[in-house]
């Protein structure tokens, strides 16, 4: 299957790795857990490599590569602090990646209809999305507990297009890692990998791969850096 961009009314991201890189802060809520049981604190770069699968994978999965105790009751009391944690700093140290922030506001000037599909909490979601001022460029929002089931079980991205209208080929998915291929896989929805965050990593065929998220788009777009 080819890239049919000029079908598209409507793209779907992902939001952490694809729109924003929010390592540090999800590391830094991370570390406050760590540091409050007086266990190692850990890089940015450890802990992005856990990311995409949720609150409770991200402290499970480092709890056991660590070697720390990983039992139902001390992840749950972790993710809650995590999160607690997180809300209070949501976007302190969060950044666009390079471009990022024009392309969508140039997408959507041009009357693309954008959603996101993220395996974040929704109203952690919105609230970054506010606070970075981009919240009005996105038609729809779903992280992971406005779901029926989060990434990568097809239900969630199906669920974006449901509540925004979509359907067939008329839209794409857009993401950077294993997980969110394997989402609109299932979903039977075609797949673009950006070439940032860890998007290198994610295997697919170089006309599947964005250096900008304007290529996207259907005719031309005049942009900053293009």
């Amino acid at each position: 299957m080819s890239p049919r961009k000029d079908s598209y009314k409507a793209l779907v991201f992902d939001l952490d790795g694809t729109l924003i890189d929010s390592a540090p802060d999800i590391a830094a809520a991370v570390n406050k857990v760590l540091e409050r049981r007086d266990w190692p604190t850990q890089s940015v770069a450890f802990v992005e490599t856990f990311i995409g699968f949720g609150p409770r994978r991200l402290l499970l999965d480092i709890f056991v590569a660590l070697g720390l105790p990983s039992d139902d009751a001390t992840v749950d009391e972790a993710v809650k602090e995590y999160l607690d944690n997180y809300n209070r700093e949501p976007a302190e140290r969060t950044l666009f990646y390079p471009h990022v922030r024009e392309d969508l506001e140039a997408l959507h000037g041009a009357g693309m209809r954008l959603g996101i599909c993220t395996n974040k909490p929704h109203e952690l979601s919105l609230k970054v999305l506010e606070i970075l001022g981009v919240a009005p460029l996105f038609e729809v929002v779903v992280g992971a507990d406005a779901a029926p089931a989060c990434k990568p079980h097809p239900s969630h991205l199906l669920a974006v297009a449901e509540r925004m209208g979509i359907d067939g080929d008329a839209w794409a998915y857009i993401g950077d890692t294993a997980v969110d291929q394997a989402t609109a896989t299932a979903a039977g929805v075609p797949f673009y990998a950006v070439s940032w965050g860890c998007g290198e990593q994610v295997a697919v065929e170089s006309e599947w791969r964005l250096d900008r998220l304007i290529d996207l788009a259907a005719n031309p777009i005049s942009v900053q850096g293009r």
